[in-house]
């Protein structure tokens, strides 16, 4: 098994972050070009934690290299995702990764300020980096002529209200600039026009925490960890039937068989596997059979027909109604929708509404097609990806569990709680 990189033990305070090598690879890379750190980088095929996948290094490259004036580099600590918690384990367990992470991003894109936006409910974690930040500061890692090296970088935390919208890159930067956090109409990207109007690289958190390991031991050692184009480990959040929920760092590619088996101790007792959403809510669910057999990568889940996403493994068993699971995802994204664009605004609450019908035993088949027929017309035609975020499970729900709706359409109690009697 692969030794954890981000996840350590008694790291959490400088002097234990010192002990296990903790600034040297600031240290190192205050010595090379920027350049040449943005191509190590890219040639580590690390790829961002938040969801989407984007190559971290290509990202950094995006940055006009005769932008005159402040770049910015932003953190994105708003972990909203439900099923989602390990960046905010690692922020508790290893800040000190994420501030080093970002001083070396920093020094890469030619950025002198950086923000970390964080929940809202967070306050724990904000407290924990506002002392380690604080900590950095006074050995010389975070301020003026940082090592003597005539770079400068200040940092911040900044916290956020509780808004799963602000998720979203540009949702985030009009937050933090103290707008109302809805997202922007892309072009331009913020590499070339982000926070204050200026270019602007933004990395989540579990991706900028493993930068340093990578700057210590090269591109080509995290390359070689994980499954081809995923490659270095991974943050899993488990949570659901299982006998030991939690966070596991485990290279990219392990099967979800081994995840739940030998780190999660397996299913709890008389619980049997039905369902499996891989990663956080938005993400497509998958059968049991589908799931069993399937590696946890990019590419994989891609193949599978969803998504590795935030790594929000949700571990359903037998008993549990598809229905019922369904209109709760919909009532938290019709809550969470800034209700800028229409597909979404009105689609998640039209959803939201016919699922209520449903589940109260007041609906019909065609409901469940109209449901569906919701979630096509939302994919794809909004500013940002929530409406999508809504309508992929919606439609991968009805897909694989319509039985289901059907027995509630028709007024019966469904197939998962009857197994559940």
């Amino acid at each position: 098994m692969t030794e954890n990189i981000l996840l350590k033990d008694n790291v959490a305070g400088i002097e234990g972050y010192f002990a296990g090598g903790g600034y040297k690879p600031l240290k190192k890379a205050l010595g090379l070009k920027p350049a040449d750190i943005i191509e190590e980088v890219k040639k580590s095929n690390l790829r961002g934690r938040g969801g989407a996948g984007f190559p971290a290094g290509l990202k950094w490259s995006f940055i006009p290299k005769d932008a005159q004036g402040e770049r910015y580099l932003v953190c994105n600590a708003d972990e909203g995702e439900p099923g989602t918690f390990k960046d905010r384990e690692l922020m508790r367990r290893n800040p000190h990764a994420v501030i080093e992470g970002m001083a070396i991003a920093a020094y890469a894109i030619g950025s002198s300020h950086g923000y970390i936006y964080i929940r809202g409910e967070f306050a724990a974690e904000a407290e924990v980096l506002e002392a380690a930040i604080a900590a950095a500061r006074s050995k010389g890692f975070i301020g003026k002529n940082i090592l003597g090296s005539g770079f400068n970088f200040e940092l911040f935390v900044h916290r956020g209200a509780g808004a799963y919208i602000c998720g979203e890159e540009t949702a985030l930067l009009e937050s933090l600039e103290g707008f109302k956090g809805q997202p922007r109409l892309k072009p331009p990207f913020p590499a070339i026009k982000g926070l204050f109007g200026r270019p602007t690289v933004m990395n989540n958190v579990e991706t900028l925490a493993a930068v340093p390991a990578i700057i210590e031991k090269g591109g080509d050692w995290y390359a070689a960890i994980g499954s081809g184009k995923s490659a270095g480990t991974k943050l899993f959040c488990v949570s659901g039937a299982v006998k030991k929920p939690g966070v596991y760092e485990l290279p990219l590619g392990v099967t979800f068989r081994d995840l739940l088996e030998k780190s999660c101790g397996g299913m709890k007792e008389g619980k049997i596997l039905k369902a499996v959403i891989p990663g956080g809510s938005s993400t497509p669910v998958l059968t049991a059979e589908e799931a069993w057999g399937v590696k946890l990568d990019y590419e994989s889940l891609a193949a599978a027909g969803s998504m590795l996403g935030s790594g929000g493994v949700i571990v359903i068993p037998e008993g549990e109604c598809m229905v019922k699971l369904l209109q709760v995802l919909a009532r938290f994204y019709h809550h969470e929708s800034c209700g800028q664009c229409t597909p979404c605004r009105e689609g998640c609450g039209w959803i939201e509404k016919l699922l209520n019908r449903l589940e109260e035993g007041r609906g019909s088949s065609a409901d469940i097609d109209n449901i569906y027929a919701a979630g096509e017309a939302m994919m794809g035609r909004t500013i940002c990806p929530l409406a999508d975020a809504m309508a992929m499970p919606v439609m991968s729900f009805i897909k694989k569990f319509r039985p289901e709706f059907e027995a509630h359409a028709r007024g019966e109690t469904c197939a998962g709680r009857a197994a559940g009697k």
